[in-house]
């Protein structure tokens, strides 16, 4: 089964380079790359809405709304930033510089809340062959921007 985890999770990590290109040419054509980021919410939050609809999904109980802490709400706004900045970024860096810097960062941030086990996740600690992999991915970064 986790083989069909890390599946899905290339078919997601595919798409991230198409998302951003997308939503640069939108972003271009209509003149503003948070106006981009907007219709992009916009159309997956359709897109949600109606799978959830289709599938028979419940809401969850209103009650619940407000007994959730302030933070559980941030992802969406990161989401936002997230999009717009790459809307903004795509065209000026090129897909791999984008892709190679955003999934640095990510590794990065990754190993932290791994090794602290935080927002959820399992604790994994930090260790040398982590370390080295983040350390190879800046350089990735630097030899993908200089050629």
């Amino acid at each position: 089964m986790k083989f069909l985890y890390i599946l899905l999770a290339l078919a997601a990590g595919i798409m991230m380079p198409v998302q951003a290109g997308i939503n640069a040419l939108l972003g271009a054509q209509i003149k503003s790359p948070i106006m981009a980021a907007a219709v992009s919410f916009t159309v997956g939050a359709a897109f949600l809405i109606l799978l959830c609809i289709m599938l028979r999904i419940p809401a969850p109980a209103m009650s619940l709304w407000g007994k959730l802490p302030l933070w559980m709400w941030t992802g969406g706004l990161l989401g936002a930033f997230f999009v717009t900045t790459t809307i903004i970024l795509a065209p000026k860096l090129g897909a791999v510089t984008l892709l190679a810097s955003l999934i640095t960062a990510q590794m990065t941030a990754s190993i932290i809340l791994d090794h602290y086990g935080l927002i959820g996740y399992p604790v994994q600690p930090v260790s040398t062959g982590r370390i080295l992999g983040v350390i190879f991915l800046i350089l990735g970064v630097l030899l993908v921007q200089r050629y």
